[in-house]
């Protein structure tokens, strides 16, 4: 018995402006019409795979039941209140295992061209997991990289390779070494290993993330399709990866190669390297003209983006921000984002567009005492009953049709009809239709922030009890 773990709790920040902390690029469309969450439960098709379980935080988990539920795959989602890195998120999936079976550990930001591949590399490692090794899945590497880490192989062993060693991310020097002895590979962050035999080492190796991991699943709660986990007890735990927590301490760990098209699309180069390309080498996506223009990955989400004479570059235009960079600099968005943090600015974290369990909203205008939304509503979806201390809304449907309630009333609005909700009445929205309902939202007042929102009710659970 086979069970899939999907960690999907990363923040993505070397792909900034389209990946942003509250919507990462395990959520996002960069390689296909799925999201990268979406191929990669997909890809478990190829597999005997019992059950799955997706592990992620706290504010992601509308997104990810969401995508999950467009692909018809609701299992479970472990929810962590803080991240603490992937050997305490594995142990709460071991943990929380029926039957100890076999965890296939995947990230949900990774891509995998050939399935096929992926599938012969799993077989091989199930009969050394069932025998109680800690299978790592090692990348055929095709290049010196120096954004990856690295597993020197040993004696061959069934199927696999003992492990000598893990490398931290070399220089390039050292990576072309690397590559040319091919006695190493590319550390994939993929494993595969019985529940029990994954416990067992971490509570000898690490036994302070065992025993905090063990206390924050004593009071858990179910919320939906959510697992809740203690917070009190989960934020003592030590922040360590698998690697550095057991991997690289146990004596049963064993790596199978994968020549599969692997990537973890941590950079604009790795983007471009799997993406399709024009005859001029360009990856080209939304509304771009191009002149003269060579290798380079251009996208835009709205406006049109033009570029002459150049090459190389990655050049990004969301709905709220423009990136330039040679497509090369692997770590310099991240500065950006970084110096974002230190400004106060909310770029970083927000897109323009904000997805909430019934929809979005997109942040058309905003100036001094008011702010303009366009809000998407999905068929059968429903706001929270809530009210405002400090600014009045104007709704305006644009098309589908809206249930409102304003105060005491309750009545029905079609494309074209309005109301105004005044300071401090309670209201709600939900959309009745078999459509989408979209509305322009006006807001108006002194202080128009998020967290001016008082809720009484809500479907999605958050409302506290």
């Amino acid at each position: 018995m086979i069970k899939a773990v999907i960690m999907a709790g990363g923040s993505g920040t070397r792909l900034w402006p389209l990946s942003r902390s509250k919507y990462p690029k395990q959520f996002l469309n960069l390689c296909g019409d799925s999201s990268m969450l979406q191929s990669t439960v997909s890809r478990l098709d190829t597999l005997d795979i019992d059950s799955s379980v997706v592990i992620c935080n706290e504010e992601h988990r509308f997104l990810a039941a969401e995508q999950l539920r467009e692909i018809d795959m609701m299992d479970s989602i472990i929810l962590e209140p803080v991240g603490r890195n992937t050997a305490p998120a594995i142990a709460l999936a071991a943990m929380s295992a029926d039957d100890d079976p076999l965890l296939l550990v995947m990230a949900a930001d990774h891509v995998i061209q050939n399935v096929n591949a992926f599938r012969d590399s799993v077989t091989k490692a199930i009969p050394m997991a069932e025998d109680g090794k800690l299978v790592t899945f090692g990348i055929v590497p095709k290049e010196p990289h120096t954004g990856y880490g690295y597993i020197e192989v040993g004696n061959k062993f069934n199927e696999g390779y003992l492990v000598n060693k893990f490398v931290e991310k070399p220089s390039l020097a050292i990576a072309k070494n690397y590559v040319e002895s091919n006695n190493y590979l590319w550390n994939s962050g993929m494993f595969l290993f019985r529940a029990s035999k994954y416990l067992e080492e971490l509570a000898n190796l690490c036994p302070d993330i065992h025993k905090a991991c063990a206390l924050s699943l004593e009071n858990v709660e179910t919320d939906l399709d959510f697992i809740r986990i203690d917070n009190e007890q989960f934020v003592k735990c030590p922040s360590k990866s698998i690697d550095y927590a057991v991997m690289e301490k146990t004596d049963h760990a064993v790596v199978v190669a994968m020549d599969a098209g692997w990537s973890d699309i941590g950079s604009w180069s790795s983007l471009w390297n799997i993406s399709e390309k024009d005859s001029k080498g360009n990856v080209v996506l939304g509304d771009v003209m191009l002149h003269e223009t060579n290798n380079s990955y251009v996208r835009s989400d709205g406006k049109l983006l033009a570029a002459v004479g150049v090459k190389d570059l990655a050049i990004i235009s969301t709905k709220d921000a423009i990136m330039v960079s040679h497509k090369n600099c692997i770590n310099e968005a991240k500065n950006i984002v970084d110096n974002l943090k230190s400004m106060g600015r909310t770029e970083w974290e927000f897109n323009r567009e904000t997805y909430r369990p019934w929809g979005k909203y997109d942040s058309i205008d905003n100036g001094e005492r008011y702010q303009v939304k366009r809000i998407t509503v999905k068929p059968g979806a429903k706001l929270s009953v809530q009210m405002h201390h400090h600014r009045a809304e104007h709704w305006i449907v644009v098309s589908g049709s809206a249930k409102v309630t304003n105060g005491e009333k309750t009545f029905l609005l079609s494309e074209n009809e309005s109301t105004f909700i005044p300071v401090g009445v309670v209201h709600a929205l939900e959309n009745p239709g078999k459509v989408e309902l979209q509305l322009i939202e006006v807001q108006s007042g002194a202080y128009l922030g998020e967290d001016d929102i008082v809720r009484f009710e809500d479907i999605y659970g958050r409302v506290p009890s």
